[in-house]
């Protein structure tokens, strides 16, 4: 099961709102179901703290609004597709950064009789991914002017590597972005709601955080290197069971293709857990587990259902609990840990948790 810290969550909101004072909002990232966490809880949890919620694809923010979440919903993903209607109806903000969306969005908002649809406009600074280009904005503002059931309410960038070592890359970005900022206002446009950084651009550039940052990893409880967020709590914790037990002889080979065997007398315990739940095949011949509040090697490839896990030298029985990531006694296993053994990165270890897992909340408000 994945066990998720609503109260661990709502502390890191509190950690990443005193970072950047009362001046500037929050937009929090929930996009990927909150990166593996549960999108409608953690946004329930937490509603109260920020300025609204930002999600990738138009099918969160439905997912979100259809729970009950009433703040605003900020659609980053920049592809509609043909959920322009849907964008409209379910009060959803789109960041555009494609001048034909102007005029769907438009017709969308005349059709459903909502008025005038507000819209964040997204300028690629460095990114290359989606965006208008600087030199693309005069026939982007051409097009505006074409479609008057849209309004430019929000502005924004996305920061390409703002946890780099090299600072120049975002420093060359954020001038950029100003240059594109002065260049609307003297068109006549003036966003009431800029927002550019990530959770580590809201540490690293000040300059960045303008009227709302957009953390993710942070309130999850882990900082993007180079970024200090000091009191951040890990809010989930990745945990199975013990099935089953066996007592191997030395020399032994254990699980596909014995690509562990054991070097003496070993007792293998069997845990329920495998890459279709998101513990990485990857994993194999790196990881370590926590059993009796020792750490423990896998033992063997990770198989699709479940893993096997060397217990020589932990006290162990059938039913006891074993920590893929989380805490045990005095000792943790941390994204990052299996970030590192996996060779990835911990947003890819939370988002790969599958919906097999069942999520199990704690911490919630009384």
């Amino acid at each position: 099961m994945a066990e998720v810290d609503l109260a661990a969550l709502r502390h890191n909101v509190d950690v990443v709102a005193g970072a950047v004072g009362p001046e500037v909002g929050l937009l929090a990232v929930v996009k990927a179901d909150a990166y593996g966490h549960g999108a409608l809880a953690c946004a329930r949890a937490c509603e109260r703290k920020v300025w609204g919620f930002a999600v990738s694809l138009v099918e969160e923010g439905v997912e979100l609004r259809r729970g009950g979440i009433e703040a605003p919903i900020v659609v980053l993903g920049s592809f509609y597709g043909l959920s322009h209607r849907d964008v409209v109806a379910y009060r959803l903000t789109p960041v555009v950064g494609d001048e034909a969306d102007l005029e769907r969005f438009a017709r969308a908002a005349e059709e459903l009789g909502a008025g005038r649809l507000g819209f964040h406009l997204k300028i690629d600074t460095g990114m290359s991914r989606l965006g208008v280009r600087p030199e693309r904005l005069p026939a982007f503002l051409q097009a505006l002017a074409r479609a008057p059931g849209t309004e430019l309410t929000g502005l924004c960038t996305h920061l390409a590597d703002a946890d780099g070592e090299d600072a120049a890359p975002t420093r060359a970005q954020l001038a950029l972005f100003d240059r594109c900022k002065t260049e609307l206002e003297r068109a006549g446009h003036r966003p009431t709601i800029t927002h550019v950084a990530n959770s580590a651009g809201t540490v690293r550039f000040p300059d960045a955080r303008f009227d709302l940052v957009r953390p993710g990893l942070a309130l999850y409880g882990y900082a993007p290197e180079r970024s200090a967020y000091p009191g951040l709590v890990p809010v989930m914790s990745l945990k199975s069971r013990v099935v089953a037990l066996r007592e191997l002889p030395a020399g032994t080979r254990v699980s596909y293709g014995g690509l562990y065997r054991a070097a003496s007398d070993a007792r293998i315990a069997t845990v329920p857990i495998g890459y279709a739940d998101g513990y990485s095949r990857r994993l194999t011949g790196q990881a370590e587990a926590l059993v009796g509040g020792v750490r423990c090697k896998i033992a063997g490839a990770v198989t699709m259902d479940m893993s096997l896990v060397d217990v020589t030298a932990a006290p162990c029985a059938l039913g006891d609990e074993v920590v893929l990531m989380g805490a045990q006694g005095a000792s943790r296993i941390t994204a990052e840990d299996l970030a590192r053994w996996s060779g990835t990165i911990p947003w890819e270890i939370f988002c790969g948790i599958s919906k097999r897992v069942p999520r199990v909340y704690v911490g919630e408000r009384p």
